[in-house]
């Protein structure tokens, strides 16, 4: 698999499936490089030369190196995808697919993302100010999608992909997903298109049973 991009990720990283996804839509050879965070191997200097930040995902494209989930798609689908599908060329649609990937960076983070590092990771965060954030944003969301199947439009994008992880696993951090039938309608479409991936599944919170 010389040709392979390489993903240096965790099987239980958010941030990590969001390439992992796009990688397996666009059909591109990738070979998973599996970074033990238990371990503290993300902090090690072999991987710290990849990522300073000493974070999941990276990527080594036969070369070109490369971390940060969102600036990774951007790379992966101007390099990748010639027909523009997932970050259009026309101003106004990619200004619509950047407003996402910066709800990924800011809201999701901190809304449903950080609800499940609460009960995957026992991270220390007030999961009832987490959880009230997290709802504030699939409120937003639900009212989007009323609008449109996808995040930014008629048909999905990056915006789709940045956003998709956090918000299926929000059970996880306890987050329910019950009072947002657009929002569940919305998962089901980017589940079904061909190349999908799912994430690994953590059995915490309202998704133990």
């Amino acid at each position: 698999m010389s040709n392979a991009i390489k993903l240096f990720r965790h099987p239980l990283s958010g941030h990590a499936h969001r390439v992992e996804l796009l990688l397996s839509l666009l059909k591109l050879p990738t070979e998973l490089v599996f970074v033990d965070l238990a371990k503290g191997a993300h902090k090690q200097a072999e991987f710290l030369a990849i990522n300073p930040f000493g974070q999941v995902p990276a990527i080594d494209d036969n070369g070109s190196v490369l971390s940060d989930s969102n600036a990774i798609l951007v790379y992966l689908a101007k390099k990748y995808d010639s027909s523009g599908r997932w970050l259009p060329a026309e101003p106004l649609a990619a200004a619509k697919v950047q407003r996402w990937l910066s709800v990924a960076a800011g809201q999701i983070a901190a809304g449903p993302a950080t609800a499940r590092l609460i009960t995957v990771f026992g991270a220390p965060y007030d999961a009832e100010s987490t959880i009230a954030r997290s709802h504030a944003l699939l409120k937003v969301v639900e009212q989007e999608l009323a609008n449109s199947p996808f995040l930014a439009g008629s048909t999905p994008t990056l915006a789709d992909v940045a956003s998709y992880t956090y918000i299926a696993r929000a059970p996880e951090g306890n987050v329910s997903l019950a009072d947002y039938p657009q929002v569940r309608a919305w998962l089901a479409r980017i589940e079904a298109l061909p190349g999908f991936v799912p994430m690994q599944r953590t059995a915490v919170g309202l998704q133990s049973a």
